[in-house]
Formats: C-alpha cells, sequence, structure tokens
C-alpha cells in the first residue's frame, strides 16, 4: 500500500525530465548574463501583508489564490505566489536603491497559488523572471521584452506571439476606470459573479476575464489606449518603436491588462498556439508605483516572468522535449579480474568531462552490452579476457558496431577521439 502522495497540484520531477529542467534554466542563466542580469534568491515565504499590499486585495492572487498561514509567533505569512513583491522587498531592505541604476536582477525559483491543477498549471509552479529598477526608459521594457523573445526562440518555440498594451497611469486610469464602470453598469446581470464584484471594486481586472458571457461585451468596450495620458501616449510609442527597431513582431492588444494591480504603462504576454485556451507563456511590464507602495521612495521597475512548467507542455507539443541525456562511455568488464580498471578507467574519464556509466548488478558480458544500447551510449570499452592480460581493451562504437583494440595506456586518448574532444 502506499503510504502517501504528493499532494495535489503538486509532482515530483524524476531525473529523466528534471535533465530538461536543467537545460531551459541554463539558457535562461546564460541569456541573463549577456543581458548583464544577476541572481537574487529569496525567502519562499513573505509577511502576508507584501502580497496584499503590492499584488493588490481584489486581484484573484490575495483574494483566492495564496497559501497563508499564521506561524509560531502568531505572523501572518504567506508562500510567494509571485516574485516580483520579494525583489522589491530585497531591493529595499539591501539598499540597491543607493547603487548604481539601473539595478537589473533575475530568479528562478518555485512559487505557489491555490488554484485548480490544469495543462501545465500547478499549486507548486516554477517561474524565471527579470526584474530592472531605476529607469523610466521605454528602451529598458524593450530590451526585456527582446530577452523573454530570445529565450523562447532559443529554446525553440519560435511561432510564440508577442501582445502589448499599455494600462496607463494614476493620471489617466481613474478616469477610464469611471468610463468602464459606466459601461458595464448596464450589463451587470449578464457578468460573471467575480466580475460583478470587480465592477464595484476594480473594473479593469474586467478585461482579464476568460468567461465568453464577459468577453461577449468588449466589441464595444471603450478602451484604455484611447484614453492615454500625453505621457503614457507617448512612452507606448517609444516602446513599439523600440520593438520595430529590434524586428520583434507584435500585436497591440487593447484587453491585455494582465492578473496584477501593480502595473502601470507597459503590459505585455507572449503567447503560445500550442497552449489551447491558456495559451500564455509568460509575460510582464511596467510597475513604475510598486516601489513606493512597499515603502520605498518613488523607483520606477520593469520586469517579466515565465512558467517552466508552461514552457516545457509548448516544448512537448512541439516535439522538441528531448529525451534523457545518454552517458557518452558505458565502461563494460568481461570478468572479475577487472574490476579495479574498471573503477580507475571511470574516474579518468570523468576527470576529462566525459559523461560514462557501468554495471552494477553483477550482469554478464551479454546483459552489459544490452544495457550499454539501453543507455544509448555512444561508446563502449570493454575491460577483461585475453585483451587485458595484454595491456589492451576493446573499444566498441555503438552506432556502427564498429570494433578497435586499444592500448590501456592510450585508452582515455582514443575515447576523446572517438567523442570529437580534445585529447
Amino acid at each position: 500500500m502506499l503510504l502517501t502522495r504528493a499532494p495535489r497540484g503538486t509532482r515530483d520531477i524524476l531525473p529523466p525530465e528534471a535533465e530538461k529542467w536543467r537545460r531551459i534554466e541554463e539558457k535562461a542563466r546564460e541569456l541573463c548574463r549577456l543581458y548583464r542580469y544577476g541572481e537574487i534568491r529569496t525567502p519562499l515565504f513573505e509577511h502576508t501583508e507584501l502580497f496584499s499590499r503590492s499584488v493588490g486585495e481584489e486581484t484573484d492572487i490575495v483574494s483566492k489564490e495564496m497559501y497563508t498561514f499564521e506561524d509560531r509567533g502568531k505572523r501572518r505569512l504567506t508562500l510567494r505566489p509571485e516574485s516580483t513583491a520579494s525583489v522589491v522587498r530585497a531591493y529595499l531592505e539591501h539598499n540597491l536603491n543607493a547603487a548604481p541604476q539601473p539595478v537589473k536582477l533575475y530568479y528562478i525559483g518555485p512559487m505557489f497559488r491555490y488554484d485548480r491543477p490544469q495543462a501545465g498549471r500547478y499549486r507548486q509552479f516554477h517561474q524565471f523572471g527579470v526584474e530592472a529598477f531605476g529607469s523610466q526608459s521605454p528602451a529598458l521594457d524593450a530590451e526585456i521584452i527582446h530577452l523573454a523573445d530570445q529565450l523562447y526562440r532559443q529554446l525553440g518555440l519560435p511561432d510564440v506571439a508577442l501582445e502589448v498594451n499599455s494600462v496607463g497611469c494614476r493620471r489617466c486610469r481613474p478616469p477610464y476606470r469611471e468610463k468602464l464602470q459606466g459601461f458595464f453598469r448596464e450589463k451587470l446581470e449578464s457578468l460573471c459573479p467575480d466580475c460583478r464584484q470587480r465592477h464595484g471594486t476594480n473594473p479593469l481586472r474586467i478585461l482579464d476575464c476568460k468567461e465568453e458571457t464577459c468577453r461577449s461585451h468588449f466589441r464595444e468596450v471603450p478602451t484604455l489606449g484611447d484614453n492615454l495620458c500625453p505621457e503614457c501616449g507617448s512612452h507606448f510609442a517609444a516602446l513599439q518603436e523600440g520593438l520595430k527597431n529590434l524586428n520583434l513582431p507584435y500585436r497591440v492588444n487593447p484587453f491585455l491588462v494582465r492578473g496584477l494591480d501593480y502595473y502601470t504603462k507597459t503590459v505585455f504576454e507572449f503567447i503560445s498556439p500550442r497552449l489551447g485556451a491558456q495559451s500564455s507563456l509568460g509575460g510582464g511590464g511596467r510597475y513604475d508605483d510598486l516601489v513606493e507602495v512597499c515603502g520605498g521612495p518613488p523607483t520606477p521597475g520593469s520586469g517579466f516572468a515565465v512558467g517552466l512548467e508552461r514552457i516545457l507542455l509548448a516544448l512537448e507539443e512541439e516535439g522538441l522535449s528531448k529525451e534523457e541525456e545518454a552517458p557518452e562511455v558505458y565502461v563494460a568488464s568481461i570478468d572479475a579480474g577487472a574490476l579495479p580498471r574498471v573503477d580507475l578507467l571511470l574516474r579518468d574519464l570523468r576527470a576529462k568531462k566525459v559523461s560514462c556509466e557501468r554495471d552494477f548488478l553483477g550482469r554478464s558480458l551479454k546483459a552489459q552490452l544490452k544495457q550499454a544500447g539501453r543507455s544509448r551510449a555512444r561508446l563502449t570499452v570493454l575491460l577483461g579476457g585475453d585483451e587485458f592480460r595484454e595491456g589492451k581493451a576493446l573499444l566498441k562504437d555503438m552506432a556502427t558496431g564498429e570494433q578497435d583494440t586499444v592500448s590501456l595506456d592510450s585508452i582515455i586518448d582514443a575515447v576523446l577521439d572517438n567523442l570529437d574532444r580534445e585529447v
């Protein structure tokens, strides 16, 4: 009887799949090195108030999805549902606002939201994201979008589409909010229960609703793009010019608002046609008021986050999710007398950065060769028998079946030569 299972909405990532995760994370880290973003690692939980103040009390994340608990000191803590607020808190706590600006940071790690598990969406999920503080430039927004685009392209997802919009600022959003409330006031009965509540508290969030009964009104709804103040309009025009300069195709989606209250001006999202109705791979935008909301001085910021599970799902849909990495060399022993040399050979090959494997179950030579084939090793080294007593080994190319006799003294060089490595 199985004593326990992973909690609903969580899962174990086993070695074959963990290899795929590692490749995505390595690509993300390399891009951040090129774009000059430094890694930050924040706690998995924070004071609840950090998220309720920054993310927004009326968002689904805060009102429905956060994992909140009281510790033994009667403090209310929350498993982080997203990382931007945590990075802002760290930026202020460690006085990074005193460093040369912009401060450019990235993170990779787990987040937690209580939501209905579905394809590519879990209650413990993982995100890669970047945050940049200290610049209001739309060119910074364009660079951040370009970094995200490069991640998708270099992973093999070239048909991912970019959508952009502007959600305005503290000056132009309040009058637009009143327009939205007026527009939906006579349509309240046709809205879903959540949007009827949003109408009085945060009507902009209605535009983020996925219910068809609500979306049916979007054809006539006033758009924020037609109600931007001069500063926000100029910023959005400059962003689009920057994307064109970078040869980044995009579509303006006037209903794109994202799910968090802290966004100002730029918002964007990357969409994969392979993911059906839940098509978002990730996105982000600008949050020029967030540092101030969290208790700091007025400081502009911009960033994005992408879901690693969503990327893996898109790669699988594209048929690009690779199998577990195979060992380069399998070392087989013909008899027990060769076992000490097997261990030494494995040690020396690994010192040369060659991945290799051996038998640990006392298999026969025939069974070892069968296992070498199953592991998809490129080469097999056979030690033992008459050749071994004469100071030689057999080197077999598993793809062609060709087999050479090689001196034990030169076996390392022979392996490296067959793997096209520097000897």
